[in-house]
């Protein structure tokens, strides 16, 4: 293989874990001073240490325990309840309690299952956050990021975030400047929805889940 076609596979694998996430899907500075910056560039700064901190684990470190690591940063980061709500659309009013329920802790599972699997390796690869942030509206806003492979290809991931009860979480992903995870999983969702309803989404779900981690998370 010559230089140029291994500068040209590395970019592929680039794109195609972070769209992986889409399709669904050691920090810098202390966690002190993160706090004492809570808009919204800090959350997504937590998140990309956590990241870089699994890769530099990984997969000589069982699932489980980058799983575990990741999770409540994840949860942090994410309002996975909103997410979830939009992505399901006018169905998630209608749903009973209790699917509504398993369906969230299914999704909370899947989301950190996904990024355990797609950021497991690590090869000098890097976060690159713009501390300026764009206005989207209805008081969002949208924090750039890149993240940049060995070879120094980049790959835009940009948040949604939205200023809530628990302070700034992102409400959607933008892979490659307009990609929208939230708008990618609706079009999933909605089509298992449409034929199995809830439970038939929650049952995809958790065997998404298990097939992630190779059978280590239930």
């Amino acid at each position: 293989m010559t230089t140029e076609d291994g500068v040209t596979e590395r970019r592929a694998i680039l794109k195609a874990m972070i769209l992986a996430l889409c399709a669904g899907f050691i920090a810098d500075r202390p966690a002190e001073a993160e706090e004492a910056s809570p808009g919204p560039v800090a959350p997504i700064r937590r998140l990309d240490a956590a990241l870089l901190a699994a890769m530099k684990a990984g997969p000589g470190t069982p699932f489980v325990q980058r799983f575990a690591a990741l999770r409540p940063v994840i949860e942090r980061t994410f309002d996975l309840d909103t997410i979830l709500a939009i992505t399901v659309g006018m169905r998630w009013t209608t749903l009973p309690s209790y699917q509504k329920q398993r369906l969230a802790a299914a999704f909370r599972r899947y989301t950190v299952a996904t990024y355990t699997a797609n950021f497991d390796h690590y090869d000098g690869q890097r976060f690159q956050l713009q501390p300026a942030t764009r206005p989207v509206g209805n008081g969002d806003v949208i924090v750039y990021s890149k993240f940049i492979g060995s070879d120094g290809s980049a790959v835009a991931l940009d948040y949604v975030m939205r200023d809530g009860a628990r302070g700034w979480q992102a409400v959607d992903v933008l892979a490659e400047g307009g990609i929208s995870r939230v708008a990618t999983q609706r079009s999933e969702f909605n089509a298992v929805l449409s034929s199995g309803g809830a439970p038939a989404l929650t049952a995809a779900l958790e065997q998404k889940v298990a097939s992630l981690s190779g059978g280590a998370i239930a």
